[in-house]
């Protein structure tokens, strides 16, 4: 690399940096985003932490969310997990300045594997970091998504590469950007690059057999699959364990038949459909991709005094009233449940792309553009079933996933891409005036139109109605001043776009006319981009969303409620009903939670809540050992109640129920005495087991120590009895130990453990021991030793190579 280019790059760097930085700038003064996904990781990671910091190893299991589940998907550190120190050196910057810098610098070097023009790469890696899609992600708290968006580029620049024939440097990218890819451990977004780069793959294979090049084809394809595959075994811990626990979780396939009406239930392999397709893009909501405000923005806007809105509410209450009401209106008039801001792309970035498509040849244009309208139609979910439920129905693993929408990211990634190369060509001296100035008035024409047919299309096939518009049924005339000023919003955004379209236009003409420097343009259209998304960005995301660091580290205080319930310092859980204990994960940073807060629940303990705990069943909430109840007064105030029929820790039944379906299983819960009687699906069995046995008076059974990973007991019995412990059985990591020895034990009231107790005193031990970390991190360890020797082994015999050719 020339000395020059490396100052360049170095000062490229540096540029991210302080465009991350500035954004982003009240992290200088050490302040952080309250991102309420990242609370309630908070609160689920608590025990985890705590156990790591005093142990200096990993658990692997949590005991306080859910009342038991694995680590795996919360937080946990692999054995050999050294892309982690890559990807740390990477983001040295505060959050979120470090994944909006990482976005920067990914798609910069993507740019480079396309061979494009540094101040153009610049000029793209800006409009792909400030997509407001990416910067708003950050509000909820979806650190991880944004994160695994960060490494796409990196991959696709690795591949591009190889597809290129820089082998050597396109097989050490690929495979450290795959293992960064999947270390993110957000699966979802690595699956749908997983699209993108199947769209590319069959783009080329076309190209290859029409130029009669298969067999290069078939190298290429060979040093791409090898490279993932040693970026994939890199994470070998985090996929296997991930693989493990799926099948438990709520991703998996039920047994269940019937549902918690007792209805039949239709037998799916992942999620529900309805689940799925939740969050679905509206066919008309894709405008919004180039009209920041064309369904209205985020569900909440504020609107200015000029508003009808605003005027309305002013006459008949009064300008403090206006004020207050004004800051939080329900502009947003689409059916998604809810939607921070819209996944505005940028207009100048999406005539660049339309350019692209009049003045770019060739397959890479092939690629972009059928890779970004095979999301967009996947995003309408719901809307556009037919593709929908066929990829539900038939494609592997697209049923794992839900808020289809987020399919959009294909989209963000491809779009920039082609606008770019669209750049590119147009400063290229291989393309004559006459093709560039004919590329150029038809994307201005077409895109225009395509801008004005949206807002033609709203008024047309539109009402202006808003799911949440009964809210502001009470005041009349308040939802027609709502409807008015969505059309108002659409309306001005609508010039808005348009009017960008012409300035861009107008920059890139003037420079086909030789009136205009290529440096002049490219600074004009930089400013054009950063106006147009920074403007959009800023009232979505912008410094009122920051605070105290110390306020969003330590996020919680124990209430009164917290304080009462910590005074008790047996073992025991806590069932927080004052909202949806399936979706709260601060009561586990005080207390063993029965609930939690996670996508992907364990399936089994999702049904026995639905089935069962929402239907107030207290003899599953007393299995639970759920001791305390926090529930809200007459006042709407928490208040702690105590359960004095908690089962306990460990108790003996009398009699064990047999039964053969998972149907039967759950049924059986609806009216067993918890506390005396415990049922089996024999279908685990593989020996026959007493049904009944002799009831002992004196026989004890008590909880001795609690470690996470390590349960003590100590059984006292004068003859054989069965013990339910209340803690989830999960098969592939939970053993027991009667007195150090290795003891079968089994699943009962379908999500606890239970084993035979031998007559006599004895000590039980239940210790974490999952044997797919010990296998995946040895896994881990060769597939990094195996890239790191072809890596270094194919640079040196390249080298080598060159040295005979001169």
């Amino acid at each position: 690399m020339k000395k020059e280019n490396i100052f360049k790059y170095l000062g490229v760097v540096v540029l991210f940096v302080f465009a991350s930085l500035l954004y982003f700038h009240p992290v200088l003064k050490g302040k952080k985003i309250s991102q309420s996904d990242i609370t309630q990781f908070q609160g689920m990671a608590k025990e985890i932490n705590d156990y790591r910091a005093d142990k200096n190893a990993e658990p692997y299991w949590t005991g306080a969310s859910f009342s038991g589940m694995p680590a795996y998907q919360i937080s946990a550190y692999y054995p050999n997990d050294f892309v982690r120190v890559i990807d740390k050196t990477l983001r040295f910057l505060p959050r979120p300045a470090d994944y909006t810098f990482l976005y920067f610098l990914s798609f910069f070097v993507l740019m480079m594997a396309l061979k494009v023009d540094w101040r153009l790469a610049t000029l793209g890696s800006l409009a792909f970091g400030f997509s407001t899609y990416l910067i708003i992600i950050f509000i909820p708290g979806h650190n991880a998504k944004a994160h695994a968006i960060a490494y796409m580029p990196l991959v696709l620049a690795g591949v591009l590469w190889v597809f290129r024939k820089k082998y050597v440097l396109g097989f050490i990218v690929t495979g450290f950007a795959m293992a960064l890819e999947i270390y993110v451990n957000h699966i979802q977004m690595t699956y749908y690059l997983g699209f993108c780069l199947l769209i590319l793959g069959i783009v080329e294979l076309i190209h290859a057999i029409k130029n009669d090049e298969l067999t290069v084809f078939i190298k290429k394809a060979a040093v791409i699959i090898s490279a993932v595959v040693l970026g994939i075994g890199a994470n070998s811990s985090r996929i296997m364990a991930m693989k493990e626990y799926a099948d438990f979780s709520t991703r998996g396939k039920s047994e269940l038949t019937i549902n918690a009406d007792r209805t039949e239930k239709k037998q799916t392999t992942g999620l529900d459909k309805s689940y799925i397709t939740e969050y679905s893009y509206a066919k008309l909501e894709t405008f919004n991709l180039f009209i920041p405000r064309y369904m209205g923005g985020g569900t909440f806007e504020e609107l200015s005094e000029d508003s009808n809105f605003y005027k309305l509410i002013k006459k008949r209450a009064g300008k403090k009233v206006a004020d207050d009401y004004s800051k939080q209106v329900l502009t947003y008039w689409g059916d998604q449940t809810i939607i921070e801001a819209p996944a505005y792309i940028g207009a100048v970035i999406f005539f660049l792309f339309f350019l692209g498509i009049f003045l770019v040849k060739g397959k890479l244009k092939q690629w972009l553009v059928a890779a970004t309208v095979f999301s967009i139609l996947l995003s309408w979910g719901r809307n556009f079933d037919v593709i929908t439920n066929f990829f539900i129905d038939y494609i592997p693993l697209y049923n794992k996933f839900r808020a289809v929408s987020s399919i959009q990211v294909i989209a963000e990634l491809c779009v920039p891409i082609l606008a770019i190369l669209a750049l590119r060509d147009l400063f290229s001296k291989e393309i004559n005036n006459v093709q560039k100035r004919k590329a150029l008035e038809k994307a201005v024409f077409t895109f225009g139109g395509v801008i004005v047919l949206g807002f033609v299309l709203a008024h047309v096939f539109s009402t202006f109605e808003g799911i949440r518009d009964n809210n502001y049924k009470d005041l009349v005339g308040l939802i027609d001043a709502v409807i008015a000023d969505r059309k108002a919003m659409l309306l001005s955004d609508t010039i808005r776009s348009l009017v960008l379209v012409i300035l861009t236009g107008g920059i890139l003409w003037l420079f086909l006319k030789d009136k205009l420097k290529k440096n002049l343009v490219i600074l004009g259209l930089g400013v054009l981009v950063l106006l147009d998304l920074i403007s959009v960005d800023k009232r979505y995301v912008n410094q009122e969303d920051f605070t105290n660091s110390r306020r969003v580290d330590k996020p919680f205080v124990a209430s009164n409620v917290d304080k009462q319930i910590l005074q008790d310092t047996t073992h025991f859980r806590v069932g927080n009903f004052v909202g949806n204990p399936m979706q709260d994960g601060t009561t586990s940073y005080f207390h063993q939670s029965i609930g939690g807060y996670h996508a992907a629940k364990m399936g089994r303990y999702s049904e026995l809540f639905e089935y069962q705990i929402a239907k107030n069943n207290m003899q599953v909430l007393n299995m639970l050992n759920t001791k305390y109840l926090i529930v809200a007064d007459n006042k709407g105030e928490k208040q702690a109640q105590l359960n004095p029929y908690a089962n306990g820790n460990a108790w003996f039944v009398n009699e064990i129920k047999l039964v053969d379906s998972a149907n039967k299983e759950m049924m059986a819960l609806d009216s067993l005495q918890t506390k005396f009687e415990a049922v089996i699906d024999n279908r685990q069995l593989d020996q026959t087991i007493n049904l009944t046995f002799d009831k002992d008076s004196t026989a004890t059974i008590s909880l001795k120590k609690y470690d996470v990973t390590e349960l003590t007991y100590e059984s006292k019995t004068n003859k054989k009895q069965f013990a339910v412990f209340s803690e989830i059985f999960y098969k592939d990591g939970w053993n027991a130990y009667v007195d150090g020895q290795l003891t079968p034990h089994y699943r009962v009231n379908y999500v606890l453990r239970g084993m035979i107790v031998p007559g006599g005193n004895h000590t039980i031990t239940f210790k974490f021991e999952p044997k797919v970390i010990q296998k995946g991190g040895l896994i881990s360890l060769i597939s990094y030793i195996i890239l790191i020797l072809v890596s270094a082994g194919w640079l040196l015999y390249d080298e080598k190579k060159k040295k005979k050719v001169a």
